[in-house]
């Protein structure tokens, strides 16, 4: 990433309510001041002002959660969906594979099967949901008649820093508005939408004023052709979860970044977004929320010096961890160098030759990597905590840019003078993450204990093929060496417990070890050999932007040369380098019978771990449905384990006891 450089960064610096030592260090004492941690969920910057805890981990609700909640009203048949797409590099593949994934869906929504009394679908079925299933039959679910769709992109700017700036044509920065452009070069909205409002509305009965869209195979198509224009030129500091909760739930989205003596300040309040949300987000609906993205959460928290973290100008370098953050990221004293150091044992590591807090190398510290296991690298985390999220799809209130309790928008009603008062509850919001993980660690187990979307078992023991449920992935797998499928993709991250799953370890390096499920063995780049997962390592060139190894990758629709002007590009030849990586043709490894060197010409597209959109997902119980972002097959369109088919199947079963 290439960024203007146009200012010079203070020496002397703040990362939240936590003094920084930037100035020279005491190296008895680790420099002066008040001492403080910088846990996961501490001091970070609040979600607006110039510092101050972090207001989602500081006051808990006493009514959080599902069970502290009076009866909601809710309308059985109306539902709100909202589409997240990540937008930065390496999205447009992961994109057209959700567009091909679109009518199904729409027609599985809008006109469900309807079923004999043993659960078959019946041969004649309806043409459209407002028509009533043939003598004796029955819908798997109620067919939606009154459906707001929306996409926002994962695509929030760079936080104050010199990254991804609004002006320049190379970063679409969309700050959580809703999209209807027909590329990504288009800055603003020329798709047709309701209105112009920047969604689309299913209206079949025609009960809105004008009337909305009511044909499914129309619907299916402008919704793909917006999803299509997302494109791949957003903000490579990708925030998905926080432009969900920019859209959905804060009550004071700011419109601009004000540097104040090198501190962030969120300034004003963007009218575009609240009234969007006023427009798209009715009390009574299903919110159903589908998050696509190929790589971590990367939602870095407004205000303060968190904007550091994605800081490019004057080859801006984070400062180095002390020495505790190596062993256990948890210790009282893994703290940034540059912060406070009282109360932990003098570290010379900190110390750096000109007397300064130590900085890292460009070799240690690659832009790319900024939002790669923070604590541990950098001794602080500059990330909102999971639980922020968790709130917002949970709690009835949340806190505004002061640190004020005030109504969640999402259990609220946003219109007052309309005469629809009712209000949904937590059971109505159903959040989908369609992210790295291998389709295999989701995927129910036949009777021999191996992955298969075809056949399958459930939790009845019947072959319906498909993806786990929630239950599911809380439940014992075969053969009692790991506990569920949550300690196969994402172990513990609050006690940095890695994945069982070696392809779910976020890691530079080539990793090791054996996936519990299917037994695929990791392959290292020199090896020959190839799984059915991730390929295998490969050799990450000393020196380079960033990259990580793969959680998971999958077949092109279409190969492509990684010539000078190709976008998003993997197979790049560079002078001097061996390419080995497992995107790049040939496919089939390091084989002695077939030992061509890796071309520029790309076949696979990646994924990386999706471990903070899986926290989520996890902490969301049977709300929560995960999905892999790696399709089984995209050949044969015929197929139930078809591209997407199997995580849009599993959302419409989630539906069916929802609605």
């Amino acid at each position: 990433m290439l960024f203007k450089l146009s200012r010079t960064l203070s020496p002397c610096l703040v990362l939240g309510a936590i003094a920084l030592a930037a100035c020279k260090v005491d190296v008895s004492l680790g420099g002066a001041g008040a001492s403080s941690s910088s846990g996961a969920g501490g001091a970070g910057g609040a979600g607006g002002g110039a510092g101050g805890l972090d207001p989602i981990t500081s006051v808990t609700s006493s009514a959080t959660g599902i069970g502290g909640w009076e009866p909601p009203e809710f309308t059985p048949d109306k539902v709100d969906l909202l589409f997240v797409v990540d937008n930065s590099g390496s999205m447009a593949d992961k994109q057209e594979v959700l567009r091909l994934a679109l009518a199904d869906f729409v027609s599985g929504i809008t006109n469900p099967p309807c079923v004999d009394p043993t659960g078959s679908p019946v041969t004649e079925q309806p043409l459209s949901g407002l028509s009533a299933c043939p003598a004796g039959t029955l819908r798997v679910r109620t067919p939606v008649n009154d459906m707001h769709i929306g996409v926002i992109s994962s695509s929030l700017g760079g936080h104050g820093s010199g990254a991804c700036p609004e002006a320049t044509s190379l970063s679409n920065v969309d700050m959580a508005h809703l999209l209807a452009r027909s590329n990504p070069n288009v800055r603003e909205n020329d798709l047709p939408t309701y209105q112009d409002r920047g969604f689309l509305v299913w209206d079949p009965a025609g009960s809105h004023a004008p009337a909305g869209d009511s044909d499914p195979v129309a619907l299916a198509t402008k919704l793909g052709n917006i999803v299509q224009g997302v494109g791949q030129s957003g903000c490579g500091f990708e925030a998905p979860l926080e432009s969900l909760y920019r859209f959905l739930v804060d009550p004071e989205p700011y419109q601009t970044i004000d540097m104040q003596d090198d501190v962030a300040v969120p300034i004003g309040v963007d009218q575009t977004v609240l009234q969007q949300r006023k427009d798209f987000l009715r009390p009574d609906s299903l919110l159903l929320i589908v998050m696509l993205s190929d790589e971590n959460d990367c939602s870095i928290r407004d205000g303060a010096r968190n904007y550091l973290v994605a800081e490019t100008r004057n080859n801006f370098r984070m400062w180095r961890p002390r020495r505790e953050c190596a062993t256990d990221p948890n210790d009282a004293c893994c703290r940034s160098c540059s912060q406070i150091q009282e109360g932990c044992p003098a570290d010379p590591t900190c110390v750096g030759a000109d007397g300064f807090a130590a900085r890292l190398s460009q070799e240690e510290d690659p832009v790319n990597l900024r939002c790669w296991d923070q604590k541990r690298r950098f001794g602080f985390d500059f990330l909102y905590p999971i639980e922020r999220y968790t709130e917002a799809l949970s709690s009835p209130t949340v806190m505004d840019r002061n640190g004020n309790l005030v109504a969640n928008p999402i259990f609220s009603d946003l219109d007052p003078d309309d005469d629809n008062s009712r209000t949904r509850g937590p059971q109505h919001i159903v959040f989908t993450g369609v992210v790295g993980v291998p389709w295999q660690d989701l995927a129910r187990l036949d009777a021999e204990g191996q992955p298969d979307l075809l056949n399958g078992l459930n939790q009845d023991g019947l072959p319906v093929g498909g993806i786990k449920s929630a239950a599911e992935l809380d439940d014992p797998l075969p053969g009692g060496g790991v506990s569920s499928t949550w300690r196969v993709i994402l172990g513990d991250p609050a006690n940095n417990v890695a994945p069982a799953d070696p392809f779910m370890v976020e890691s530079r390096a080539p990793r090791s070890g054996a996936n519990p499920i299917t037994g695929d063995q990791t392959v290292p780049p020199s090896a020959t050999g190839w799984n059915a997962i991730n390929g295998r390592e490969y050799t990450i060139p000393p020196g380079s932007t960033g990259d990580l190894q793969y959680a998971c990758i999958f077949n092109l629709h279409e190969e492509r040369v990684c010539d000078g002007m190709a976008q998003s590009c993997d197979c790049r030849q560079i002078p001097d380098e061996v390419i080995d990586n497992p995107l790049c043709k040939p496919e089939s490894g390091n084989d002695p019978e077939d030992p061509q060197p890796r071309t520029s010409t790309q076949v696979k597209a990646k994924a990386y771990p999706g471990i903070r959109e899986l926290q989520l997902i996890k902490s969301l119980g049977d709300r929560g449905v995960a999905g892999s972002i790696c399709p089984a097959q995209i050949e044969d369109a015929s197929s139930p384990d078809y591209g997407y088919r199997p995580i849009m199947n599993a959302v419409l079963a989630r539906l069916s006891t929802a609605l």
